[in-house]
């Protein structure tokens, strides 16, 4: 485990990111969003769909960039933000209105590149930028990016934000780590001009795990960062708490993508893009309940806040598998467009 500390760097020059609209939303489909909708991506399509979680019928389609990997929702559920990905070249962040069922702006996110996982907390949306080994942070009211940091690491991918905003997790693929990011709030010292205020440091600690691990999900009690690596199918246990690496597990989950807690913290289910089977481990016991095959290759993965259903996209055979928290059995599909991957809740108050 290493310490690094750094110092944010703020990016607040208008010129560096142009905002333009984007492409009309023609074709999209006119009916009123439930009070909670299901939203997924598709990246074949380049499309954004709305979904009633109850029907699991698509309400809307909306267009979105070349390359759509994540998706998330602002707190009041009115807007959507995609990360517009390109294996870490592109530059874009697209910002959707939930209520008007349309693109509403896309935002250039340099000199930050590949701009992948991302979460909404605070008022503003979050995002890593792989290309860049950086995280970055958009604020809507403002219409600019207001904050970065460098993690130094490759491929800097999925990301969590506490609720405060003063810790951010994210995994780095390929260097086979998992950056813990905490703010702290410095006071002046003796040495400092009249005036001078408390300013932010950031210390980077670096815990390694293994090459490939890119999914992960924070225990819903905040204690655990659970992990799994494609490349040796390892899921590797981050205690939060001591911030060091607790354990690892031989899971042979190879080509591991995602990883979720149940929202009961009791199981976590690990989707995999290199075999048709979803992995099911007891948090506690940390032994395997049982394999669920849904398809051929899965990725995203999203849980119903009541602890019914899990959703897992299942990008190799273009569909939406729905997985009952009971049964832990498939109970059925449905398609919001091809090579399904990114999946978010909406909810509006």
């Amino acid at each position: 485990m290493k310490k690094v500390t750094c110092r944010p760097v703020r990016l607040m020059t208008a010129g560096l990111f142009l905002m333009t609209f984007l492409r009309p939303a023609a074709g999209c489909i006119a009916q009123t969003a439930p009070h909670r909708s299901l939203l997924a991506l598709s990246k074949t399509n380049h499309t954004l769909a709305i979904v009633d979680p109850v029907t699991l019928k698509v309400v809307a389609t909306i267009p979105v960039g070349s390359d759509p990997h994540e998706v998330i929702a602002s707190s009041d559920g009115t807007k959507a933000y995609v990360t517009i990905y390109g294996g870490g070249s592109l530059h874009e962040l697209d910002e959707i209105d939930l209520v008007a069922q349309k693109p509403l702006r896309n935002i250039d996110t340099k000199p930050l590149f590949g701009p992948h996982g991302l979460t909404f907390v605070d008022g503003k949306a979050w995002f890593t930028a792989e290309g860049s080994k950086s995280i970055g942070r958009y604020d809507p009211a403002t219409g600019r990016l207001d904050w970065s940091m460098g993690t130094g690491q490759d491929r800097t991918h999925m990301l969590y934000v506490t609720p405060d905003g003063k810790k951010i997790y994210t995994t780095n693929v390929s260097s086979g780590t998992i950056s813990l990011l905490i703010d702290t709030l410095v006071q002046p010292g003796r040495m400092a001009p009249p005036g001078a205020r408390p300013h932010e440091e950031w210390t980077q600690i670096v815990v390694p795990v293994s090459r490939g691990s890119e999914g992960f999900d924070v225990s819903p009690d905040g204690g655990e960062l659970w992990t799994a690596a494609s490349e040796d199918g390892m899921i590797s246990i981050v205690d939060l708490h001591s911030k060091t690496l607790a354990t690892k597990i031989d899971a042979k989950v190879l080509g591991a993508n995602r990883l979720k807690f149940t929202p009961n913290g009791k199981l976590v289910f690990i989707s995999s893009l290199g075999s048709g089977d979803l992995v099911i481990y007891n948090a506690a016991s940390r032994k395997e309940v049982k394999k669920v095959k849904i398809g051929h290759g899965a990725a995203g993965i999203l849980m119903n806040p009541d602890g019914s259903r899990a959703f897992v996209a299942c990008s190799a055979d273009n569909y939406v598998a729905v997985v009952d928290l009971k049964t832990l059995e498939v109970t059925s599909h449905f398609d919001v467009g091809g090579v399904p991957d990114g999946l978010a809740w909406a909810v509006r108050p």
